[in-house]
């Protein structure tokens, strides 16, 4: 299939909404009409010896044509400047219950503290809040939770991204119906593809609604080029920026280009925030200490704060993000010692350097009420099956 075909791919949601949009969807292509969307029958004179069979490629092929799956109450209806202004997002922690069931009440309480230290939006499902571990009905069931409980006080932003485009679209799709006000996406991993199949992976989701893309090499084991980006802003107005993980210059060259971005690396947030010219960052560390990540990325330049945080940040990504927020979490007595396979807690002389850690800082600064404390191996409760 050519370049400007593969642009083109059509998209059709499971669940058509109005009878206005299929109207229109009728008119647009006048399809009824066209030969390429009728079968050839089994019993004509002509095709007497061939079974019943559908033209292709044309019949899969409609220019510029999506009907998204989407809510049409106005108080979930959110602009992408919107989503483009939202300085400090949280990448929101999931906890759970000993048998590996969302713990809801620790959720809330959570999100509450975001809320009460001026977090601008939350991240569900991300990495971070363990999507990878959930199944898309769990997945849906947060968001819509999330929407339902604290939509009007936080920006909700719900991971439906996938390296499967056919997973994405549907999730992506449930995602806005349940409300969420804008969706993150990643660019297809470990089964990679070429640039040209980033640009119609993501041209597939961006028409339902503001859409904040995900470039971490690091998971994805490829690169999101700024031409890319680049490419995918200058069709649509649904791009709201980029969470970026790559470092200072490539955020440079993104907003050179007026692509609003993220700092996706607490440890370089402060420096991209107010020397390269990022808007904020979707953070993990915000997850502990939400008001001092605000007080970093809004008011300006602050070195001492940056230099105070680091050692918390660097301990925090010692092994691959979410296993110390987790095990700092629990031992904070915010959420249960609970990790659902393969994350497990870190060792017991990092959970000790923790508890120096808060104390250096200052425990009033981090989440929770509860008194920090170093956990045993054995108050940890690790489930594969839930």
């Amino acid at each position: 299939m050519s370049h400007h075909l593969a642009a083109h791919i059509l998209c059709i949601p499971t669940t058509v909404t109005t009878t206005t949009q299929v109207s229109a969807f009728r008119n647009s292509n006048s399809w009824t009409n066209d030969a390429a969307f009728r079968s050839v029958r089994p019993n004509s004179t002509k095709n007497r010896y061939r079974s019943g069979r559908c033209i292709c490629p044309k019949a899969a092929v409609i220019p510029n044509f999506h009907l998204p799956m989407r809510s049409f109450e106005v108080k979930n209806r959110t602009s992408t400047d919107e989503i483009k202004s939202l300085r400090l997002i949280t990448a929101i922690k999931t906890p759970y219950l000993p048998d590996g069931r969302f713990d809801l009440e620790a959720y809330d309480a959570l999100v509450n503290m975001q809320i009460e230290d001026g977090v601008d939006g939350v991240i569900v499902g991300g990495t971070t809040g363990e999507g990878q571990l959930m199944s898309w009905d769990e997945h849906i069931m947060l968001i819509g939770h999330t929407i339902n409980c604290f939509g009007t006080s936080i920006k909700v932003i719900g991971n439906t991204g996938s390296n499967s485009t056919r997973e994405a679209i549907h999730a992506t799709e449930q995602g806005f119906a349940v409300g969420m006000h804008a969706a993150l996406h990643i660019n297809p991993y470990y089964g990679k593809t070429s640039l040209e199949g980033i640009v119609s992976h993501f041209k597939c989701v961006l028409p339902m609604g503001p859409t904040i893309i995900y470039n971490v090499p690091s998971r994805t084991g490829q690169d999101i080029p700024p031409g890319v980006i680049q490419s995918l802003a200058e069709n649509t107005t649904n791009l709201a920026g980029v969470k970026e993980c790559v470092g200072h210059e490539r955020i440079g060259k993104h907003t050179k280009n007026n692509i609003t971005v993220w700092s996706g690396n607490d440890d370089e947030c402060h420096d991209s925030r107010w020397d390269h010219g990022a808007t904020g960052v979707i953070s993990v560390a915000s997850n502990l200490v939400p008001g001092l990540m605000r007080e970093l990325m809004f008011e300006g330049k602050n070195p001492t704060l940056n230099t105070k945080l680091l050692p918390l940040i660097k301990w925090l990504f010692c092994e691959p993000n979410p296993i110390g927020l987790n095990t700092a979490l629990a031992q904070l007595g915010v959420v249960r010692p609970v990790f659902r396979l393969p994350y497990v807690p870190l060792s017991l002389a990092k959970r000790v350097e923790f508890v120096h850690l808060v104390k250096d800082i200052g425990r009033e600064h981090f989440v929770g009420g509860k008194d920090v404390e170093v956990l045993d191996d054995n108050d940890f409760i690790l489930v594969g099956r839930y």
